[in-house]
Order: C-alpha cells, then structure tokens, then sequence
C-alpha cells in the first residue's frame, strides 16, 4: 500500500516537474543569452492558462487553445521585446528587472480587471477526464497526457537547440552574444525569436496546468519564484540543466508533501541552496 502511494507521487511529482522543465527552458535561454531577468514570465504562464479558460468556455474545445494560446503569447512577447525590451539592452540589469516586473504588475491586475479576483474552476476535457489503471495503481488520464505532451515538447526543443542552425546561433549566444553579433549575425532578430519562443512555451503550459490547478490571478507570481529555483540549480544558460533542474525539483516536491505538505515549498529552496554550496554555477551552469 505505502508502495503505490510512493509510485503514485513519483509520478506527480514528475508531472509538476516537467510543468517546471517547460518554464525553466525559455526563462533559462532568455536569461542566459539575452542577459534578461525576466520577471514578466510568470505573467505569460497566466495568460495561457486565462485565454485556456476562455476559449475551451466558449468552444468547449481544450485542444484549439493547446494550439492557438502559443502563438498569442508569442507575439505579444515579440511586441513586448520590440517595444519596451531593445530599449534598454547594455544598460544596468536594474532597468530590466524594473521594467519586466512592472508589466506583471501591470498584467494581473488586467487579469483581475477583466475575470474579477476570484480564481476560476476548469475541470479537463471529457476525452481526457478519469483515470487509467495499471494493476491496483490508477493514474490520471490528463496527467498522463500532459507528461507525454511535456516529454515531447521538451525533445522538439532539443532538437531545435541541438540539430538546427538557429539553434546553434542560441547556444553560441548563451555564452557569448558579442561575438556572435561580431560575426555578422543580427543578433536582434535571433532575440526576438527567443523571446517569442519562451513566451510561447510559457503560455503552452499555462495552458496544460490550468485543468490541474484551475486559474487565479496570482498564478504567475507563485511559480516564477519556483521556475527561478529551477533555473538556479540547472545552471543559467544550460537547457539540459533545466531539465534536470526542473525534476528535481518536482520530485523532491511531490515527495515531501507526502509527508509533510506545509514544506512542499520550503524544500525546494533548501535543495537549491545544497546544490549551491556544493556547485555555485548550479548542476551544468555554462555561466555565472
């Protein structure tokens, strides 16, 4: 019995943790090659789970938004970058940090104007409702879905970093963007890409958690604090490092709140600051 209960929290904990794995990617990127630390991130995970919420009430179909949600949030983070971010490239950080953490002020109380303060309630489609059993273990058939949808995703990604020239342009410009410019590469467009792309991921799984967690305002700020712990322990700028980053810290979660619930979060810190004494540049961190 203790047995199946440990299984099944392995495998929320492995559900949270590839929810963390989606954000951590793009925050990770953005932070590691456009040197943004971008407290907007949180914001985009909110909106993709509002717009989720919309959508699927007015269409009754989760899937449109699976697809459509993405691309919103892709251009509004191209705009956000055109608009407001290039401004203050090669200034202080302080300006960055400033400027992202007052358009998530700014988006949750939009939220809040539009959908009221009260966080709404969104149960997963019919086709993806009830559980799936193997053996005396049942898991749920939306969990199941959203970690092969995540394990996908996540290779996608890989591939895209690994195997393609933009790719390449990414993981040359995490460790150093100025010689990538100096190689006549136009280092502002290959920013907008990644900014659009984090910001679509960020809504892809505001999307995938909304039937799990429901929506609330104050969805965005509550994660990225977690996604930034992910972040830390991979180490900035290594994709593999938040994937691993991101599992760790959804297991060790999951794990705990079996045992004792109130320190599901304060675990996640203390794991955090054991990496950090023993790597400070986190497990596979490229960059300080």
């Amino acid at each position: 019995m203790l047995l199946n209960l440990v299984i099944v929290q392995i495998f929320n904990g492995l559900v949270l943790g590839m929810i963390y794995v989606l954000l951590a990617m793009g925050l990770s990127i953005v932070w590691g090659m456009m040197n943004i630390i971008n407290f907007s991130h949180g914001l985009f995970f909110a909106i993709g789970a509002y717009l989720a919420y919309t959508i699927f009430s007015v269409t009754k179909n989760f899937f449109i938004g699976l697809i459509l949600i993405p691309i919103g949030t892709a251009l509004i983070g191209i705009l956000l970058e055109r608009t407001l971010l290039r401004r203050l490239y090669g200034l202080n950080i302080l300006y960055q940090i400033l400027m992202t953490f007052g358009i998530a002020l700014m988006g949750r109380e939009l939220i809040i104007i539009l959908y009221g303060p009260i966080g709404k309630s969104f149960v997963p489609p019919d086709i993806l409702s009830g559980t799936i059993s193997l053996g005396a273990l049942f898991f749920p058939t939306y969990r199941i879905f959203l970690l092969f949808v995540s394990i996908l995703l996540t290779i996608g990604m890989w591939l895209f970093i690994e195997k393609t020239k933009y790719g390449s342009i990414i993981r040359a410009g995490t460790e150093d963007s100025e010689m990538v410019s100096a190689l006549g590469i136009n280092i502002s467009r290959v920013f907008t890409l990644i900014f659009g792309l984090s910001m679509a991921i960020a809504g892809f799984s505001g999307v995938l958690s909304a039937p799990i967690r429901g929506v609330e305002p104050m969805m965005g700020e509550a994660i990225l604090g977690i996604c930034f712990a992910v972040v830390i322990i991979g180490g900035m700028g290594s994709f593999l490092g938040a994937i691993i980053g991101g599992v760790i810290v959804g297991l060790s979660q999951s794990m705990v709140a079996l045992i004792m619930p109130s320190a599901s979060i304060v675990v996640i810190f203390l794991v955090m600051a054991l990496i950090l004494l023993i790597k400070p540049r986190g497990l596979l961190g490229i960059r300080d």
